[in-house]
């Protein structure tokens, strides 16, 4: 064995003497050029992380950001839907190219590398996360001042890929106003912080609803706690969305980008003045 030099970036991993912890992140493509990548995380399953990532990029893009998605929710893409995307991406022959939408937001999902949108994705833990290395480090990103990672839900080997593999410049939290969402946030923010990534703050989606008829506002899971359980975890409310027959529609039919609502404004200050 040879003498320990004490620098541990010319060490292998399984070095007893190691001291620092290595570093997994990778580069993106030699001709991307990416300002920002925001991740997109949730404890759990089903509170909006797609439509929360969808929304700000296309919030990102009226304010004349050039934004980009990149949908790590292998097994469960919905960004090329939201969108209305049907085309897939092309190769260069040793690089993939992003589809562009038609205000101009770069997207890449497994949707648009299968044959049937419909095909399940049944893939053990490390090929998918391969998958996801793929997307940052062979597909061409050109001029993107924001990124967005639509990340999984949970804990897991995506999310932990991620945090490994790409250098974030923060995440924002997706929750709904349930009862088990300080347990969610906790999850997401202990992991965050474990890989020492800044936490912008907290989105909470089906927040309220509107009476279209009488304009009284309902709390459908009840009173809001996002206030309280930001403080406790020393981050802030980026916004608050309302449940929105005309989003869901507009979503189903792939016009997101036409959707008009002030609700995500405040997050996407917060973001975009970072």
């Amino acid at each position: 064995m040879s003498e320990c030099t004490h620098d541990c970036s010319t060490c292998s991993e399984n070095c007893s003497s190691r001291t620092a912890p290595q570093d997994f992140h990778i580069e993106p493509h030699e001709m991307s050029h990416i300002k920002k990548v925001i991740g997109i995380v949730s404890g759990k399953g089903g509170v909006g992380k797609s439509l929360v990532t969808s929304m700000l990029a296309v919030e990102a893009q009226r304010r004349n950001l050039k934004s980009a998605i990149l949908d790590a929710d292998i097994t469960g893409p919905s960004i090329p839907k939201a969108f209305g995307i049907k085309e897939k991406a092309k190769s260069t022959g040793d690089a993939l190219l992003p589809v562009i939408t038609k205000t101009g937001i770069k997207i890449m999902s497994v949707n648009l590398l299968l044959e049937d949108e419909t095909q399940p994705v049944v893939w053990r833990g490390p090929i998918i996360a391969g998958v996801v290395k793929q997307f940052w480090n062979e597909v061409i990103w050109d001029d993107v001042d924001y990124m967005f990672v639509d990340m999984p839900p949970g804990t897991g080997d995506v999310p932990l890929t991620v945090f490994q593999s790409i250098r974030l410049d923060g995440i924002v939290v997706v929750v709904s106003p349930q009862e088990l969402v300080e347990m969610i946030v906790a999850k997401a923010v202990n992991m965050a912080k474990l890989m020492n990534i800044p936490i912008l703050g907290i989105v909470e989606n089906m927040s309220y609803f509107v009476c279209p008829d009488c304009g009284a506002k309902h709390e459908i899971f009840g009173p809001s706690r996002a206030d309280e359980i930001a403080q406790k975890f020393d981050t802030e409310v980026l916004a608050k969305l309302p449940f929105d027959r005309e989003l869901s529609k507009l979503c189903d039919s792939g016009l997101i980008e036409l959707y008009e609502s002030r609700a995500m404004e405040p997050a996407a200050d917060k973001i975009f003045d970072e």
